[in-house]
């Protein structure tokens, strides 16, 4: 028998969340008329689902699966209208004006589309599109570049933080030309280097350009070697500022995290650092590796003069910009200004997020994007793993793409993509799993690496399987942090 006190506690409830996301996109009419005309709806329904993921709706949910309505679980696109799709199961009636347009046929079209804008037609329908990372010895590869168009490449990704423009106009040349005999389009994607915190032995293991550490040992982070001996461990973050940045207790990751501490003693220009962490069998940390500081709010700017040096080829060759350590909404202005500086062709932007501080300035990233027609994610998990530390990749991830697919914005799954089979011929029993969820992204990015033409050939074949399976999970909504903040902002 149905509990008629519990169905009129669930109209209750779900009324007074369509009432909270009502009043919320009325604070915010503002900005959403700010966002290009194309991404209106898509904005009101991504400040519509923030209102409802600022709640903890795990109850609700386990209700209206009880009584055997939706439980908004894979609403992220649709979301009011799937409240009001209950609600009228539940008697209450709308006008047709009052009815959300936003159904899920519009917000599907609404991302196929968009999705088609950035990455073009994709030759298999129901998979993402591939992008393929390009290497220095694409310039002279005809041969590989056609056979990479044929087995399903959509994009050409070209990391402008190595090679020049002479090596990069020789990878254009040969695309296009393999795409005029094709018959066959593919988009060129140029990313911005970005800021290059990156290690510099200043004092021992400077000439080797490496030096053994151990766990539990001090090391100095500074600018210059001044005030030090040749026996001291002396790193230099190689980007001006960020050594005043740091204060006690802040970790630092080195090499993709396998070295890791925490700074103990701050002087003038200087930092020392106790090591707490040792993954790599040799201990070795070498000049040229990444460092993160997950807890310092870095004012870094995220494009440099180098990017600005770059912009005036990327503005003529590209149809997609791939935006670097981005931070804020204010990042992604001041990258506008200097296109804008430039005149001319404008690349669709995709930014990426790969700093602890793009997660949690997401929906503002994302609104600020949204002001342009073309405009999408890169999920780059690689330095984002690092930031947020590996326990949490899997579950910022899936928030991500929820966030992004309430916003209607194509997502792009980056790095380490059957990272193993590309560089030894050999897939991990993990990687193949990896692979299989980066259907729920709207293109997959492969790194460079010998085996490339295979990895197309699995991850297409991975990809089919998975999408005939499933469209998207089951999730329950707890409140999310990100909506949280963004939300009290």
């Amino acid at each position: 028998m149905t509990n008629k006190s519990s169905i009129e506690s669930i109209r209750e409830e779900l009324l007074a969340l369509e009432t909270k996301m009502a009043t919320e996109v009325g604070l915010r009419l503002n900005l959403l008329r700010g966002l290009h005309p194309a991404q209106f709806e898509s904005g009101k329904n991504l400040i519509e689902y923030l209102t409802l993921r600022k709640e903890d709706l795990r109850g609700l949910q386990d209700e209206l699966h009880i009584h055997g309505l939706s439980s908004l679980a894979s609403s992220e696109s649709h979301i009011h209208r799937q409240v009001q799709a209950i609600l009228e199961r539940l008697e209450k009636s709308y006008t047709e004006e009052e009815l959300d347009i936003c159904t899920y046929s519009f917000s599907k079209k609404k991302i196929r589309d968009k999705s088609q804008q950035l990455f073009g037609k994709q030759l298999l329908d129901d998979i993402p599109s591939l992008m393929v990372t390009f290497d220095s010895g694409f310039a002279d590869n005809y041969a590989l570049i056609k056979s990479l168009l044929l087995s399903g490449m959509n994009v050409a990704r070209i990391n402008c933080a190595h090679d020049d423009e002479a090596t990069w106009s020789k990878m254009i040349r040969k695309l296009k030309k393999a795409c005029k005999q094709t018959g066959l389009d593919c988009k060129i994607y140029m990313d911005l280097a970005g800021p290059k915190i990156r290690t510099k032995l200043l004092c021992k293991g400077r000439t080797e350009g490496e030096t053994k550490i151990k766990d539990g040992m001090l090391i100095w982070l500074a600018e210059e070697e001044k005030g030090f001996g040749d026996g001291d461990v002396v790193i230099s973050p190689n980007e001006p500022g960020i050594i005043s940045m740091l204060k006690k207790g802040d970790r630092v990751l080195i090499d993709d995290g396998k070295f890791g501490g925490i700074v103990e003693k701050v002087k003038k220009g200087k930092v020392c650092v106790r090591i707490n962490r040792v993954s790599s069998k040799k201990g070795l940390i070498r000049n040229e590796k990444g460092i993160n500081f997950p807890d310092t709010v870095l004012t870094i700017p995220s494009l440099t003069d180098y990017d600005r040096g770059c912009l005036p080829f990327i503005c003529e060759q590209a149809d997609l910009l791939g935006y670097s350590f981005v931070k804020t909404a204010e990042d992604i202005g001041v990258l506008r200004e200097a296109m804008k500086e430039l005149g001319g062709k404008t690349p669709a932007l995709i930014i990426k997020i790969e700093t602890h501080e793009a997660v949690g300035n997401l929906p503002s990233l994302l609104l600020e994007g949204m002001k342009h027609r073309g405009f999408g994610v890169m999920i780059a998990r690689g330095d984002l793993a690092v930031e947020i530390g590996f326990e949490r990749t899997g579950e910022i991830q899936e928030e991500i793409l929820w966030i992004c697919e309430a916003a209607h914005v194509p997502v792009v799954w980056a790095t380490q993509v059957l990272e193993s089979l590309n560089k030894s011929g050999m897939a991990t029993r993990s990687e193949i799993t990896d692979a299989g969820q980066s259907a729920n992204a709207e293109c997959v990015m492969i790194n460079k690496g010998e085996h490339t033409l295979e990895v197309i050939a699995t991850l297409k074949n991975i990809l089919q399987r998975t999408a005939a399976h499933r469209i998207k999970k089951r999730f329950r909504f707890r409140s999310l942090k990100i909506a949280e903040k963004f939300m009290a902002g």
